[in-house]
């Protein structure tokens, strides 16, 4: 794996939701308006891996929520969905944030795997969450400022 995401600004609200469109079935994709409207939103960030993936977050007082993440297929199991992990963590620890918070169906065994190898665990669940009608599971991990994020 090479690259190191970058930060994204509403600037780049259509390459976000073209990379969504890729990495999710139609009916979980975000439009451009969507990113752009998060985007300007106080508290949220994304981050981008041009080609690869995104992951957009949110921080509000010392908690953050990461709101999607993505990776395309061809870029798949090439550790670009830990390193945009890892970098909304950081960015968020610097932000304030002291503990991040996501949401993953049931269904998602290779995100659940990736979740569970950086150190989160499940604190709840929203049933019948998603459009398949999966249950979400709620995740959180903490973060510790000054220690390196992820697992």
């Amino acid at each position: 794996m090479s690259g190191v995401p970058v930060a994204a600004s509403v600037a780049h609200a259509a390459v976000l939701a073209e990379l969504h469109a890729l990495a999710f079935p139609p009916e979980e994709r975000w439009s451009a308006g969507a990113f752009a409207t998060q985007l300007a939103l106080p508290g949220v960030f994304g981050l981008v891996l041009p080609d690869a993936g995104l992951i957009l977050a949110r921080v509000a007082a010392d908690e953050a929520e990461i709101l999607t993440i993505g990776v395309v297929p061809a870029a798949r199991r090439a550790g670009y969905g830990a390193a945009l992990l890892r970098a909304a963590e950081a960015r968020a620890v610097a932000d304030g944030a002291r503990r991040m918070f996501l949401e993953v169906s049931l269904r998602n065994h290779a995100a659940r795997a990736l979740y569970m190898a950086a150190g989160y665990s499940e604190v709840g669940r929203r049933p019948r969450y998603y459009a398949d009608l999966s249950d979400a599971l709620v995740l959180a991990r903490p973060l510790i400022p000054g220690a390196a994020t992820g697992g």
